[in-house]
């Protein structure tokens, strides 16, 4: 499959990034190649564990999908083991532009499994994965990327940063939260810090609802692109200007995820989140409960019409 757009030129146009996040679940090949017609300009899978990829057949086949217009894409790993990583990086090679190791998921199982947020405090374990896949992955336009939270000391986290652009990481990623931070503000000023001690692309993360904050964020930190996570799910076309998701855009995840055979479930969810702005409290009881993709496009169709250039 040909990977001709490079992430890596992305950062060299001056211009902002933007970034659609890894969602478990949710950022998935339909979602994709949603946000894609809305101004995306690189996307990441949910975070897959790297050793169940290696080990099962079935793993990939459930976790990993992708097209030709799928790109540029990276695919996000859980590991805490070089070798595995780098045999799931080079299962990945043909049909993705990199893969970014997860060291900022801050939930308990992630954490218990040595992945995750506990490796912003391993970085010599950071270092060897990513040594091992720059040595495993012969193609040199392959990125490495990592993807971290910050620490209460902020020296340790420059630190980690600096020894993963040494041992060759591409870009880095900064949500700006330590790993016991939920929903407190995001430091900015921390990611702000991080990139002016770095030479290497810095995408910013966290709490960024709409495009204007996306731009501010940019300005605010001088970093080279903004990940969007929750702001996206909400509204899919926020990178295109949009205030609130456009009926049109509702249509066009109709069509992609029919086509794309998307399981109910996570066909309806994502309904839920575009819809929630724009759906009153009796409406949302209603649609919520719908139980078929029939039901659903029966109720889109009675409450919105069916023209979709709106």
């Amino acid at each position: 499959m040909s990977r001709k757009k490079d992430p890596i030129e992305l950062f060299h146009s001056g211009q902002l990034v933007k970034v659609c996040a890894p969602m478990v679940r949710y950022s998935k090949l339909a979602f994709r190649t949603l946000v894609r017609k809305y101004s995306c300009d690189l996307c990441y899978t949910p975070m897959i564990v790297a050793a169940d990829f290696v080990r099962s057949i079935k793993a990939r086949d459930s976790e990993f999908t992708t097209n030709q217009g799928d790109c540029p894409l990276i695919v996000q790993f859980a590991a805490n083991d070089a070798r595995l990583l780098s045999d799931a990086a080079r299962i990945v090679c043909p049909y993705a532009n990199g893969i970014d190791i997860n060291c900022g998921c801050p939930q308990r199982w992630a954490l218990a499994e040595g992945y995750g947020a506990c490796l912003i405090n391993k970085p010599e374990l950071v270092k060897d994965m990513v040594k091992q896949v720059r040595n495993q992955v012969e193609n040199p336009r392959f990125s490495v990327s990592i993807k971290i939270r910050i620490h209460s000391d902020l020296t340790r986290t420059v630190d980690l940063c600096r020894k993963a652009e040494a041992t060759g990481v591409s870009w880095i990623t900064v949500h700006g939260r330590t790993v016991e931070e939920r929903h407190q503000p995001v430091h900015y000023e921390a990611i702000k810090i991080i990139k002016e001690s770095m030479s290497i692309p810095v995408i910013a993360n966290g709490d960024i609802r709409s495009l204007k904050e996306a731009e501010n964020v940019w300005h605010m930190t001088g970093t080279d692109g903004v990940m969007v996570a929750r702001g996206l799910l909400a509204n899919p076309a926020m990178f295109a200007g949009y205030e609130e998701t456009p009926l049109k855009c509702i249509w066009d995840w109709v069509d992609i995820a029919l086509e794309l055979g998307t399981p109910y479930m996570c066909f309806h969810q994502h309904l839920m989140y575009m819809m929630e702005k724009i759906t009153s409290r009796q409406e949302k009881k209603v649609f919520n409960a719908l139980s078929s993709t029939s039901a659903v496009l029966d109720y889109l169709t009675d409450h919105y019409g069916i023209d979709r250039s709106s």
